[in-house]
This record gives structure tokens, C-alpha cells and sequence, in this order.
């Protein structure tokens, strides 16, 4: 494997500055076509959002979606995406996107430890549209062994502690039903136990967790597949600028702790710093809810401060933007941590489980608890300017939190002391009080209640439409009948928790084309300069048709980026005039 240099590095084929999942695949491209490759990483650590995301990535048209959903999936992709996407539909881009899946699937394979689960998928967000599956294209990344990355492992973002249990993070699917099934089947429990010991021998041994699952595993094998392939990864290395020579980006101005130093790349420059979702000053702009002050958490890491699309912008290249749609939006309940600050919790699978709904402060409902996360905000912010603050809160009972949860507040049998005594959670003995505690509207909530509870007893929600989906179904109980996303809320004591917008990242971005070009005025590839990850605007156009739908064209158009760069011509005359200098990480 590849170390860090102790001198700083002058030269190369291609920068890929960003090393989350698109960073790492245009690095890993690059270099399994010869070239010699620097990822420059603004943080300390390798990984980016990537390692702290769920990993699931959307890949239509490759042979395991071809086998779920017939051959030429990836043609009923392309039907599905331009209904759920609509008058952003990017022909060009899609295209690009659905033909290149399957390389990129055989790429993986081939150079990588990346593997996905077997027969761990999601079905399609919107089950109702032609071309849409009931499975195959949204996968999980499977678990990976971190002592493959010997000493490296140490490099590598660790997962995102709030959604962590003592810093495992179970992997979806199988693992994480025997979690929430430990207090009700011996057979999870004992496997639950056995995995929690193999986590504690594996802290005892090195400080972190060795078996990553989810978006860890994905981060982890692409990162020992670039070291593998002698790829140089530089951690606490921002970009302070990008070397424009003759209408051509030739390479960058780096910064690090010891000083500023230029790198030139005879081939390419390709950004993949992860977005803006942690940039207030370009949230404001970008954000049509926080315009006007109203606060707003992001799960990406604070590194994310559009450096890749200010650098780009510098330098001629535009951004697109969708209006509603420029965050994959997620609510959030704040966790209060120890030293008074308080942390985001991202409600992923709590709310399509039965017995929850959610409402305003003003008593009422407002949308399809059990939606994907994206449509739950969207569903929120509509319902919202009326009404000022883009709040809600989540109601469940005593029965509900016992068996699944209710944000970062732990299931049996976990105690629920310290939620309870920080405020992260409301508890009444009725419903009327649990309002009252909430400062929700008492009368208007038990209205609610009432037209709830009418239809919950027969699994119905003829008001939002709860399980009717496929996605919902596929993330409620399935032990529950005939709904596996309704039932009564009526076992005391009453919970409730407070829900905030939030964001996993951007899909606001740099304008690109088909080859992950960044684009310049009238259109004009700006030469020698490419974007991918959430750096790209997201080919998608401010919609969530599925999940998975950030990583998976983040994967394939870092692996186009490193395709496409790896034959651009390399035409600097310094390098021919100083051939001893090609490659300074020796």
C-alpha cells in the first residue's frame, strides 16, 4: 500500500480533490488506466459523507436488476425517471447514468473489495409509475473487514456516533431486524450478543470498530482499493485555488498545516468535496426554508463548505439549482449532548412502523408519516408557510417506544432515564396532556386523535394514504396486519419528540454534462475540469424517486470522470522538458 509522502507532491495525472465515494471511484478509475493519482482530503480523516451515510446505492440495468425485474431494466429505468423527474428530466445525463450502472457494477468487482448484500433491496419510491421495480436497483453495501486496511483503518471516518450503538452500526436488512427483534426471539438475541461482543474485542483491539457495515463498508473498500493502486491520499490538504492556463484547469493551489504549495495534473482536476450542506452562507441561498433565519441541522461533515463548487465558480463553471429540491432533505429530532451542544438524529425508519403519526403545533396532520424521508419534508415544507417554523412533532405510545424506538431514544431494553430527564423526549399519562407538554393546540389534537383512532383499528389511513406504497410497507412491521404502517396509539404512558429540518446533502450543483464535464457560459465544457458526487448537480433534479440515488450516480460518474480524464491529452510542456519531476511521490 501507498503512505503518505513526507514531501509535499508536485505533479501528477490527475487531482481528485475529495475523497468520499465519487472522489475514491474517479481516483481508483484513473489509476487502473495507468495514471498517477493524488486524492487531496480537506479533513483529517478518509471518507467524507460517504462513510457516514446508509449506504444504499441505486443502480438500474445491472445483472442483479436485471434478474429481480427482467432483462432491459435498465430501459423501464429510464421510463420511471422521466415521470418522477419530470421537466428536470436531463435525457443526456440519464442516459449516461443508466448505460454506465453496469460498468461501474463490473468495476467495482473487478478492482474493489465493494461488494452489496445479497437480496437486500428497496423497492422503487413511487410503486404507481410505470418502470418502476420492486426491487434490485436500490442495494445495501455489505459488511467489510477493516483489517484489510491494516494501520490505514485509522484514516478512515468513523460512522456518525449518534447513529451508532456504542459505535457499532448494525448493517441494514437481516442484521439490523435481529436489533430490533433481540427482546422478542432468542435466535436474535443470541446473535445480537454474539455481535456485540465481536464490536467490544474489536475496540479492545484497536479503538474502533474492524467490521464496517453500510456507508463505512463502502468508504473503507473504496479507500483500500485506491491505496492498492498506488493512488497518494493526502488528509488535512484543502484546495485554496485552481490553476487556469490557457483556457485549461492545469492543476491547484493546496494548502496544509506546513505551508501552500501548487500541484500540477497534466490530465484532469476532478471535484468531489462533497457539496455545501455545511455552508450557512450558501444554504441561505440555496435553502428556500432557512432564507428567512429558520434554523436548519445537516448529517454531512462540517467539511462540506461548497469548496469544489466555489473553486469551479472561480473559474467560470454555473451551478443549477431546483428550487424546493436542493437538499436531500431529512427531519431531524436534536439530540442535547454532555457539553450543551445538541446533535441531529435523522428519522429514517421510525415513522413508517404502526402506531405513530405526526402532527403540528396547531393540533393537525399533515402529510404521510410513513413517506420516504425526502417526501416527509417536502409534505412539511408545503404545509409549513402558513404557519411559520417548519416544526412538527412525532406521537407514539408507551408500546410503540418499547418495541421500535422513537429517535435516538433506544427500544427495550434500554431505559429511557436520560431522554426523559434532557427533554428529548415528552412523556404524559394521556394524549390531552402530552399536547399540553408539547404546546400543541389540545382540542384541535384530540380531533386528531379521534380521526386517527376511527380507522387505525382496521390498518386504514384514508386521510394520507399510509402503507399504501410499496416503500412504506417496506419499512413498517410486517408482523403487523393488515397494515404493517397502522395501528391505535393507546397504550400509556404518551411520547413525543420534536422534528426539525434537516439535510443528508446538496443537490444544488455545478452544471455538467454527459462526461461529468463541469460546464461553463454557453454550455462549453470548461477543459481539463470535471465534477462528480454532490459537487455535480444531482441528475435527479431536486427529486428522490429511490433510494440511494446520491450514491449510486456518485459512483458511476466518478467512475465516467476517471474514464473520461484518464483520455484527456496531457499537453503541459513542463513535463517533457522535466521528466525527473513526473513523479515526486516516490
Amino acid at each position: 500500500m501507498a503512505t503518505i509522502p513526507e514531501s509535499h507532491p508536485t505533479l501528477c495525472d490527475v487531482l481528485v480533490i475529495g475523497s468520499g465515494a465519487a472522489g475514491l471511484t474517479a481516483a481508483i478509475t484513473a489509476a487502473t488506466a495507468g495514471l498517477r493519482v493524488i486524492v487531496a482530503e480537506k479533513a483529517s480523516l478518509v471518507g467524507g459523507a460517504t462513510a457516514w451515510s446508509g449506504g444504499w446505492v441505486w443502480l438500474p440495468g445491472t445483472s442483479e436488476a436485471d434478474r429481480i425485474n427482467g432483462s432491459g431494466d435498465g430501459n423501464r429505468a429510464k421510463t420511471y425517471l422521466k415521470q418522477s423527474i419530470g421537466s428536470g428530466f436531463d435525457n443526456k445525463r440519464i442516459d449516461a447514468f443508466v448505460e454506465n450502472s453496469r460498468q461501474l457494477d463490473a468495476f467495482l468487482k473487478k478492482h474493489t473489495s465493494v461488494r452489496f448484500l445479497p437480496d437486500t433491496s428497496l423497492p422503487d419510491y413511487q410503486s404507481d409509475l410505470a418502470g418502476a421495480a420492486t426491487g434490485g436497483r436500490s442495494r445495501v453495501i455489505a459488511p467489510y473487514d477493516g483489517r484489510k486496511l491494516g494501520s490505514d483503518i485509522h484514516r478512515l471516518r468513523a460512522p456518525l456516533p449518534v447513529l451508532t450503538l456504542a459505535g457499532l452500526m448494525p448493517a441494514a436488512g437481516l442484521e439490523m431486524r435481529h436489533f430490533f427483534n433481540a427482546t422478542r426471539s432468542l435466535a436474535s438475541l443470541m446473535y445480537v450478543g454474539k455481535r456485540l461482543l465481536q464490536h467490544v474485542v474489536e475496540f479492545w483491539k484497536v479503538g474502533r470498530n474492524l467490521t464496517l457495515t453500510n456507508g463505512n463498508a463502502l468508504a473503507g473498500g473504496l479507500f483500500e482499493a485506491a491505496l492498492n493502486h498506488d493512488v497518494q491520499v493526502l488528509t488535512n490538504t484543502a484546495a485554496q485555488s485552481l490553476t487556469f492556463e490557457d483556457g485549461k484547469v492545469t492543476g491547484a493551489t493546496l494548502t496544509t498545516d506546513s505551508g501552500v504549495f501548487p500541484v500540477r495534473a497534466t490530465h484532469a482536476v476532478i471535484l468531489a468535496c462533497g457539496g455545501f450542506a455545511s455552508h450557512e452562507p450558501m444554504r441561505r441561498q440555496y435553502y428556500r426554508h432557512t432564507s428567512n433565519g429558520r434554523g436548519h441541522w445537516t448529517l454531512a461533515p462540517s467539511e462540506t463548505t461548497g469548496d469544489g463548487v466555489q473553486l469551479a465558480l472561480a473559474v467560470g463553471a454555473q451551478i443549477t439549482s431546483y428550487g424546493d429540491g436542493n437538499g436531500a432533505w431529512v427531519p431531524v429530532s436534536l439530540v442535547p449532548g454532555t457539553d450543551g451542544t445538541e446533535r441531529p438524529f435523522p428519522h429514517f425508519a421510525d415513522r413508517a412502523k404502526p402506531g405513530l403519526f405526526a402532527v403540528f403545533e396547531n393540533g393537525k396532520r399533515f402529510t404521510n408519516e410513513a413517506a420516504p424521508y425526502f417526501d416527509f419534508m417536502q409534505g412539511l415544507f408545503k404545509a409549513t408557510p402558513s404557519l411559520g417554523e417548519a416544526t412538527a412533532w412525532l406521537i407514539c405510545d408507551h408500546r410503540f417506544q418499547r418495541k421500535y424506538g422513537l429517535g435516538f431514544s433506544k427500544p427495550s431494553p434500554f431505559p429511557l432515564g436520560r431522554y426523559l430527564r434532557t427533554g428529548y423526549l415528552k412523556q404524559a399519562p394521556t394524549l390531552g396532556a402530552l399536547a399540553a407538554a408539547c404546546g400543541i393546540d389540545r382540542t384541535a389534537f384530540c380531533q386528531t386523535v379521534a380521526a386517527y383512532h376511527e380507522n387505525a383499528a382496521n390498518g386504514k389511513d384514508p386521510v394520507f394514504g399510509r402503507g399504501q406504497a410499496a416503500i412504506n410497507r417496506a419499512q413498517g412491521d410486517p408482523t403487523v396486519t393488515p397494515n404493517p404502517c397502522v395501528a391505535p396509539v393507546t397504550k400509556p404512558p404518551f411520547y413525543a419528540v420534536k422534528i426539525h429540518p434537516g439535510c443528508l446533502g446538496t443537490f444544488a450543483g455545478l452544471k455538467t454534462d454527459e462526461q461529468a464535464r463541469v460546464l461553463g457560459d454557453n454550455e462549453t465544457p470548461i477543459s481539463g475540469l470535471f465534477a462528480c458526487g454532490s459537487d455535480m448537480s444531482s441528475i435527479m433534479a431536486g427529486r428522490y424517486p429511490a433510494g440511494g440515488i446520491s450514491l449510486g450516480p456518485a459512483l458511476v460518474f466518478g467512475n465516467i470522470a476517471g474514464r473520461i480524464a484518464a483520455k484527456n491529452p496531457a499537453k503541459h510542456s513542463q513535463d517533457q522538458e522535466h521528466p525527473e519531476q513526473r513523479w515526486s511521490l516516490q
